[in-house]
């Protein structure tokens, strides 16, 4: 592989909780569940790990509280090879995460509450701009503060640094984000969030991406679970399949995975397809497993399954 750039990657870390059963409880109803898990989550952090995990060379930057979650956060990004930028927040909370998972399908729902992380500001990104200026590549979402996430984006298309932008949980975007955007990820949801149009189909998909570059994308990469991913720029729209590496057990951190695989992908110097090939493997391999964070492979893996 090419000699690899940095990393950095902003972001939210929260311990995830997962309930599984066969239904979500109703309002005032109480069920009994099947299982529960504690462990490391937060898209940004998943990412992070993600990365990490494949032998990117990954900057973590975030708000932490100083709790029992906190010491989950920096054990797990010890044993990814993840360094992180945290600023210590003793008056707020680590964030955590209520995740229910639908016993016969995998599937998911999330409640999300950042604590210490939804007070990540535009002085915090300042205060790590030498940091995101060192990056090849940089990455977001959208769970720390939008006015955080825009001036970090701006930080790094003013280096001349390639960014990603994982347009997630799904929120309307202001029109400067756009331009500052190399990369977008939306999934189908978010998709149809800002474009107004629903994705059922890879041709929804192509349309929906024309309208994101419209808009000042400079690619759209769209996932679309079981059917993989759309990359689409202005002289080519790839579908790229699903990478399927056995029976799908829980699908939580697939957009992580996915995320955290693309940016340490295009770290390397892969071309845009290669990178969503890549991305789609590493997706294939954590949805076998259950949990976020700890459902990500390792280069090695991702490699074997890209060769068989």
């Amino acid at each position: 592989m090419p000699a690899q750039k940095p990393v950095v990657i902003l972001g939210v870390f929260v311990a995830d909780t997962a309930y599984r059963a066969a239904r979500p409880p109703r309002m005032g109803e109480t069920i009994l569940g099947s299982g529960f898990k504690l462990g490391p989550g937060g898209k940004g952090s998943n990412q992070a790990v993600a990365a990490g995990r494949l032998g990117a060379d990954v900057t973590f930057i975030t708000r932490l509280g100083r709790d029992p979650f906190a010491e989950m956060a920096r054990t797990t990004w010890s044993e990814a090879g993840v360094k992180s930028a945290v600023i210590e927040t003793p008056e707020s909370y680590t964030g955590a995460a209520y995740i229910f998972i639908e016993e016969s399908t995998g599937n998911n729902a999330i409640i999300v509450s950042p604590g210490a992380a939804s007070l990540i500001s535009p002085a915090d990104i300042e205060a790590n701009a030498a940091l995101i200026r060192s990056a090849g590549v940089f990455v977001t979402q959208l769970e720390q503060p939008m006015e955080a996430a825009g001036r970090a984006l701006e930080i790094a298309r003013e280096a001349g640094v390639t960014t990603i932008l994982n347009p997630a949980p799904a929120a309307p975007l202001p029109e400067r984000i756009y331009g500052l955007s190399d990369y977008l990820t939306p999934n189908e949801t978010e998709t149809a969030e800002l474009t107004g149009m629903k994705v059922e189909s890879v041709d929804d998909a192509r349309r929906a991406a024309d309208r994101l570059l419209s808009m000042g994308i400079g690619t759209a990469i769209i996932t679309l679970g079981e059917k993989g991913a759309l990359l689409h720029t202005k002289g080519l729209s790839e579908h790229v399949p699903a990478i399927a590496a056995g029976p799908v057990v829980e699908t939580t951190g697939a957009g992580d995975a996915f995320n955290g695989g693309l940016a340490a992908a295009l770290a390397r110097g892969f071309s845009p397809i290669e990178a969503v090939r890549f991305a789609c493997a590493v997706a294939g391999i954590s949805v076998t497993r259950p949990g976020t964070a700890p459902s990500m492979p390792s280069l090695e893996e991702v490699e074997q399954l890209l060769r068989t």
